[in-house]
């Protein structure tokens, strides 16, 4: 995706998915590593589960991570002092402006810190984005992932699936958060999986607690099928 060479799998600076829409991607070419972008509310878990699938993952996949804050390094770095990769699999961007805009509207701080990964690794197989924490609006364009994975968090309450939202709605994989929580906030999982389903369809919905399972199993599983072919 360096500007100075023709690619197939060069997208517009500017890429846009207007909210709502479908967000499909654009299939990954031959020897590109897959990028997953994670995205969600503040608090909701994104770095923790970030974290779980580099320990699952580890020693499968060549991997690296990119992160975005606003005006810190603060996810990387939990990232690193928790050892999950090594320094030079992670790169910090700081977006010095709301997190959407560089996942949705501006995506170029992005698309450098991949090439960069790119350039400086050995051919990374999967490269995991984590946007900045945003709210139900959040989504990732076509440039900068291949495939989104939206988290929210039972501590809000079971009415958040029922509002809806981009990130919600049409993301590739839904997952809800802190599932260990819901009786000390009375959220009812089983109202949130009935409105997730009918504001998702068919689109996967996975509920999960990282104290209950670090490992976070089932999205492992699922990035593991999206590494076997682009489904």
């Amino acid at each position: 995706m360096r500007p100075d060479r023709h690619d197939p799998d060069d997208e517009p600076t500017h890429s846009h998915t207007p909210p709502g829409r479908d967000t499909a991607r654009l299939p990954r070419p031959p020897g590109r590593p897959l990028r997953i972008g994670l995205g969600g509310p503040v608090g909701s878990g994104k770095t923790a589960l970030v974290a779980a699938l580099c320990r699952s993952l580890a020693g499968e996949p060549q991997l690296a991570v990119v992160t975005n804050d606003i005006y810190t390094s603060e996810d990387a770095d939990f990232l690193l002092r928790n050892g999950v990769l090594p320094a030079e699999r992670v790169r910090a961007v700081e977006t010095g402006c709301c997190p959407h805009t560089a996942i949705r509207d501006d995506i170029s701080a992005n698309l450098e810190a991949v090439e960069e990964l790119e350039r400086s690794l050995p051919p990374p197989d999967l490269i995991l984005i984590e946007s900045g924490g945003d709210n139900l609006t959040a989504t990732f364009s076509h440039g900068p992932v291949h495939h989104q994975v939206f988290v929210i968090d039972v501590a809000d309450g079971d009415k958040v699936p029922r509002k809806g939202g981009p990130g919600v709605t049409a993301s590739d994989l839904l997952v809800i958060n802190k599932t260990d929580l819901a009786g000390q906030v009375n959220a009812d999982l089983s109202v949130m999986a009935r409105d997730a389903e009918d504001r998702r369809g068919d689109r996967p919905v996975c509920f999960l607690s990282l104290v209950e399972n670090p490992a976070a199993d089932e999205v492992t599983a699922w990035v593991r099928d999206r590494l076997g072919g682009d489904r």
